[in-house]
């Protein structure tokens, strides 16, 4: 499909279905697992000191909460709990938003005995943190100079301390985890994957991140293009393979739904399918005509999607330890 716009560049790059499905993932650093299992151990190490409180309001049978809980770097990371208003909870989601932050959460989603976490990832929303911005353009672009604290790994961590939380208050969902995660959070949600056994099953909508040299070559209306305006492209290149989707991708044997679009000017196609693509586990792939963008079909499609994501979600109560 073509679509009509105003952007000075293509926002499919060139790629139609077929070549999308042969992008490549970008080379792995060696020391790539040991850095984000290092991640995920402090993270494990934050005791949540979850805070709940009763909004009283029920929407579309959830039951809202307001919830805040403790992550890395003296972070105090506020969002909300969606609880079923009569069921029993059998699993939870872990839901992680894109660039453009959280107002309220979604309580469209028809997900049977499931608790939701909507966490606002550091910096932004109801997790506002000095000095960090809530500027995509700038969000994106702090600690860059330091791998060790760029902001990508520690709002990775706000979602990994999000599981921790509700674990606290469900211990018997220990097994019984999902992730999804949209835009900025598909590509947050791929680093939680891959490292964190607790996750069992995961959708991922058009994520960010992917394979770094290709899309830094892709002009972008999204939070990409801060890095492609980045004065020293020397240090991108040594700091920004580690905060890659197609090698984190290489890591995930959990089973993965990926809605991924083949026109979008914020996030690249070739980045998303870079990496599905990498990903070698059990894998479901809905293919979008565009993401960031309306068009005619937009709703018919994002309604097959969302029906699509409910039925790959059905199973996650009945996962188990192995």
């Amino acid at each position: 499909m073509t679509f009509k716009h105003n952007y000075d560049f293509d926002p499919t790059y060139g790629y139609d279905l077929d070549k999308l499905l042969q992008v490549e993932a970008s080379i792995t650093p060696a020391d790539f697992a040991y850095f984000w299992q290092q991640k995920y151990e402090r993270a494990l190490q934050v005791t949540p000191y979850v805070s709940l409180q009763d909004t009283g309001r029920i929407v579309n049978h959830w039951r809202v909460f307001d919830c805040y809980y403790n992550s890395t770097d003296g972070v105090r990371v506020g969002g909300w709990l969606l609880l079923p208003e009569k069921e029993e909870i059998h699993c939870a989601v872990i839901w992680a938003h894109g660039y453009g932050g959280l107002d309220e959460p979604d309580t469209t989603w028809k997900l049977k005995h499931t608790a939701i976490l909507v966490p606002c990832v550091r910096g932004i929303s109801r997790s506002h943190h000095h000095p960090i911005s809530d500027d995509p353009y700038w969000h994106v672009l702090h600690n860059v100079q330091d791998r060790e604290h760029y902001i990508l790994g520690g709002c990775v961590q706000d979602l990994w301390c999000g599981i921790s939380a509700v674990l606290t208050l469900y211990p018997n969902l220990k097994y019984k985890i999902g992730m999804i995660g949209n835009s900025l959070g598909g590509g947050l949600a791929i680093f939680a994957t891959a490292f964190d056994k607790r996750i069992k099953r995961c959708h991922f909508h058009v994520p960010t991140f992917g394979n770094v040299s290709l899309r830094l070559t892709m002009p972008t209306i999204g939070s990409t293009q801060a890095l492609i305006d980045f004065g020293n492209q020397a240090l991108l290149a040594r700091n920004l393979p580690y905060f890659d989707t197609s090698c984190a991708a290489k890591f995930i044997s959990q089973p993965s739904h990926w809605g991924l679009a083949l026109f979008d000017p914020y996030v690249a196609p070739p980045g998303q399918f870079s990496a599905y693509n990498a990903c070698k586990g059990q894998k479901e792939l809905f293919v979008l005509e565009a993401g960031h963008f309306i068009y005619r079909g937009e709703g018919k499609q994002r309604r097959e999607l969302r029906k699509s994501v409910e039925s790959f979600f059905k199973t996650l109560g009945d996962c188990d330890e192995t």
